[in-house]
């Protein structure tokens, strides 16, 4: 069968295309940013292209040709510069499904999210159940699937954000460890669109795909904390309404925080579901958190993963805050005794302080770079080069500074280093 999923390169959308390969079907893939998609996972055909903007029946034309089955695992969590909810949760579904329709491509699969339903009062509840509410008027034969909390050997968004806090030192810091969250392990979300795919499955009906134990979220945390092979920490009670305003802001930015004030209200209502109709209409009796992580041993790369979690963005934050400090004071309080330094090694003063000028002009812009998703590769990229051109510029002009007792030359080797191992670890997913 030519299926073409949504979200393909997801977490669980990558999860969806192994399985369904692995099946025998022909994969296509949708999604906005493929190049990497394309050298993962060579055996799908991949759209490029925005979902949110695919807007009417007529615009799927193109990506529904061939196709016989389609599997949605697109979704964002919040609104922000890259993520428009109404567009992506409620326009572009309404717009696909209703192609499908006037194609003949009857099979639909949608990936939702449990705990849906009215009056929670978050846009993603409000646009996730108008996705749902669009697809049950149409003569489809469609399958709503609400997976739990997913967990997978991948890590992303709110399950990369568990490893971090279940890997922090000496305590799990936590607002809501009494939560009742039932998790799901990612293979059975995968099985369970395959089974939902087959000719003879059952169809018209909603599944929640969560496990049957009502664990908390402290309970996961902890459980995590020893697949981790960490010793035991308490758990620490702390409030996350700040976090989750500093994490909205810098959504603004471009970034992905999984800690974002929605997460906040959906955890506030609990992630729960009935896993009583799987069982009975596909067969599938998801595997209890015990049991999928004694199937899915730890190694040194989770260890690592969780513990940089944190200190990634730590270490972002805190090479911003030197190239912002390095050029403001290069243009305030250092201005003439760097302008010195260039003078006394025979550079003419004008072309020593616009040398000075400039140096600090392109500090702060590396900083403010920086600050985005999108440019932070390049100015860590360029911080590297600005700081080999610093090294060998300054050698040439003052090898005797490789000597001077506060090291304004060997410093430099350990922000190169920091700026690299960002770099090499800034990828989301």
């Amino acid at each position: 069968m030519r299926v073409l999923v949504l979200g393909a390169y997801g977490l669980i959308g990558s999860y969806v295309i192994a399985r369904l390969h692995a099946e025998g079907h022909e994969i296509v893939g949708l999604g906005r940013d493929v190049a990497s998609a394309r050298r993962r996972f060579p055996y799908a055909r991949w759209i490029a292209t925005d979902l949110g903007r695919l807007r009417t029946p007529g615009e799927w034309d193109e990506p529904l040709t061939g196709i016989e089955a389609v599997v949605n695992c697109a979704g964002a969590l919040q609104d922000s510069p890259r993520d428009n909810l109404r567009a992506v949760h409620v326009h572009a579904c309404a717009a696909l499904y209703a192609a499908c329709a006037a194609r003949g491509v009857r099979r639909v699969i949608h990936v939702s999210a449990a705990g849906v339903a009215p009056g929670r009062g978050t846009a993603f509840n409000d646009t996730k159940l108008a996705a749902e509410t669009g697809l049950k008027a149409l003569d489809l034969d469609w399958v709503i699937l609400r997976p739990g909390l997913v967990l997978a050997p991948a890590a992303y968004g709110g399950t990369a954000l568990l490893r971090g806090i279940a890997s922090f030192p000496w305590v799990m810091p936590v607002d809501r460890p009494d939560a009742i969250v039932q998790a799901v392990w990612v293979d059975d979300v995968a099985l369970a669109v395959s089974r939902a795919l087959a000719p003879d499955a059952p169809s018209r009906l909603s599944l929640d795909v969560v496990y049957d134990e009502p664990t908390t979220l402290g309970e996961i945390l902890v459980a995590l904390r020893a697949w981790l092979g960490l010793a035991p920490a308490p758990l620490l009670r702390v409030p996350s309404a700040t976090v989750a305003r500093i994490a909205d802001a810098i959504a603004a930015l471009g970034w992905r925080p999984p800690l974002r004030s929605t997460t906040v209200a959906q955890l506030s209502g609990g992630v729960t579901g009935d896993p009583a109709p799987l069982l009975r209409r596909l067969g599938i009796r998801p595997l209890r958190l015990a049991e999928f992580l004694a199937r899915w041993p730890s190694g040194v790369q989770e260890r690592w993963f969780a513990r940089l979690y944190f200190l990634k963005p730590a270490a972002l934050a805190g090479l911003i805050i030197f190239w912002l400090a390095s050029g403001v004071i290069g243009v305030t309080g250092g201005f003439h005794g760097a302008v010195a330094i260039l003078t006394a090694a025979g550079v003419a003063p004008r072309a020593a302080q616009l040398i000075v000028i400039a140096g600090a002009i392109c500090d702060i812009t590396l900083a403010l770079t920086a600050c985005f998703r999108r440019g932070a590769p390049w100015a860590l990229k360029g911080m590297l080069a600005v700081c080999a051109a610093y090294l060998v510029g300054g050698s040439a002009l003052r090898p005797d500074l490789w000597l001077d007792p506060l090291g304004p030359f060997v410093k430099i080797i350990p922000v190169m280093l920091l700026a690299l191992m960002t770099l090499a670890v800034l990828d989301e997913r």
